[in-house]
């Protein structure tokens, strides 16, 4: 019978479930869109049901030994107790959520008696599937960047996602950014990276700069720099420059063998890459120039690999 986990990616507009291998490969996977608004019931019924649909499809309860659930989520999480501590306003109710001991109920008889569950950080889950088997694969130490709605970041050493006293090791997010001084960052305060960085903040610093309202997002901000927009130009390069500040300083502090960056903005292209990396190199100093930054390689996959690597681990430590 073929041994497998329950690998879920939950995120503020999609829900993923997979059921997963030892290699952390994905060998089927269903996906829904997270009912984030409805608060935990509706998520965690959500991820069941998705659970319920991979061991339907694998051949039913008989047909798979499901040895455990990994679970990569949205919001701030206490990793040992399972639970959400906080998160931002996307996910109703979802702060204070003891989410492992909630799926564990909505599984019922798709996880064995006993079975582990791991909940954790999505950008820790990514960074930890990047460093196993993606970018960072063979460095014993990297800072994983995901650049997207938002940013994030997870910092792995020696195979180890680091949690930090108040688990959010790894919050490049807030760290604040010089040019982004007239932006509210989502957690309330201005200036910090994510008000500049990230794609809803590339959009508001396009407007903020005076830019056409009609630009609807970070999409229509890029093609109008691409279409020779000025305005456009200097909103993609600063928030681009900005990125690369933040990194410059992360790396600072930790001195990281390797540094991943994935997400959608990363996946702009050359007009946001090369002055991101021209801001990385015009501020760390001589001794850090050489570390490499590469772009990501398992995509959507990497928080499910991730979490699947973190579940296999503890069914390990069990055995």
């Amino acid at each position: 019978m073929t041994e497998v986990v329950f690998a879920v990616d939950i995120g503020g507009t999609k829900t993923t479930a997979a059921l997963a291998d030892r290699a952390d490969l994905v060998v089927d996977a269903a996906t829904a869109p997270t009912p984030a608004a409805e608060g935990p019931e509706a998520v965690v019924r959500t991820v069941a049901a998705l659970a319920a649909e991979l061991v339907e499809r694998a051949g039913g309860p008989g047909a798979v030994r499901v040895r455990g659930l990994g679970v990569a989520t949205a919001g701030v999480v206490d990793v040992a107790a399972g639970a959400i501590v906080s998160s931002t306003d996307t996910f109703a109710r979802w702060a204070g959520t003891p989410l492992a001991g909630r799926l564990r109920e909505a599984f019922g008889g798709l996880l064995p008696p006993g079975a582990r569950i791991h909940v954790q950080n999505d950008v820790d889950a990514h960074a930890l599937g990047e460093s196993r088997h993606g970018a960072a694969a063979g460095a014993r130490s990297a800072l994983v960047v995901a650049v997207g709605t938002g940013v994030g970041a997870g910092v792995v050493v020696d195979g180890e996602v680091l949690r930090g006293a108040h688990h959010v090791a790894g919050e490049i997010a807030h760290l604040p950014v010089p040019g982004a001084e007239h932006l509210r960052c989502p957690c309330g305060r201005a200036g910090h990276l994510e008000a500049i960085g990230s794609g809803v903040g590339l959009h508001r610093h396009y407007l903020a700069l005076g830019g056409d309202p009609v630009a609807a997002d970070a999409r229509a901000v890029v093609a109008r720099s691409r279409g020779g927009d000025p305005i456009a130009r200097r909103a993609l390069v600063e928030s681009a420059v900005a990125v690369g500040r933040g990194i410059a300083g992360a790396v600072t502090l930790l001195d990281p063998e390797r540094v991943v960056v994935t997400g959608g903005v990363a996946q702009i292209g050359e007009d946001w890459w090369t002055p991101m990396t021209a801001a990385f190199a015009a501020e760390v100093i001589d001794a850090l120039q050489d570390v490499v930054i590469a772009p990501g390689e398992l995509a959507a996959d990497a928080p499910l690999r991730g979490a699947a690597a973190s579940i296999w681990n503890e069914c390990e430590v069990m055995t």
